[in-house]
């Protein structure tokens, strides 16, 4: 998918020319064909400019920790993969939670 955030731009720079948001959704679809956000999508984020939002950046919100993606912790999983290779990917995950790492 096309980058999202440069989308979210768009929609912005879109919003901020007075378009209305099926317009907004028409050229983007132009200019991004298949690689465009859907609409609901599309409208959400109009939405938001509407409502008084500037920022184009995520919020952030509760759930999974992005560092449980970082190069670190991927290489500690693979490690513990090449060790054992009866771990499942549970075990894995718990440990990684656990902080075995």
């Amino acid at each position: 998918m096309a980058d999202v955030k440069e989308q979210r731009f768009c929609i912005k720079f879109c919003f901020k020319l007075n378009k209305i948001a099926a317009e907004t959704h028409r050229m983007l679809k132009g200019a991004f064909g298949e690689q465009a956000l859907i609409q609901a999508r599309k409208f959400e984020w109009f939405k938001r400019f509407k409502d008084g939002r500037e920022s184009v950046e995520d919020r952030k919100h509760s759930g999974q920790p992005s560092t449980c993606t970082s190069p670190e912790i991927i290489a500690k999983v693979r490690e513990v993969i090449l060790e054992d290779r009866l771990f499942t990917m549970f075990v894995i995950a718990l440990d990684c939670h656990t902080a075995r790492f």
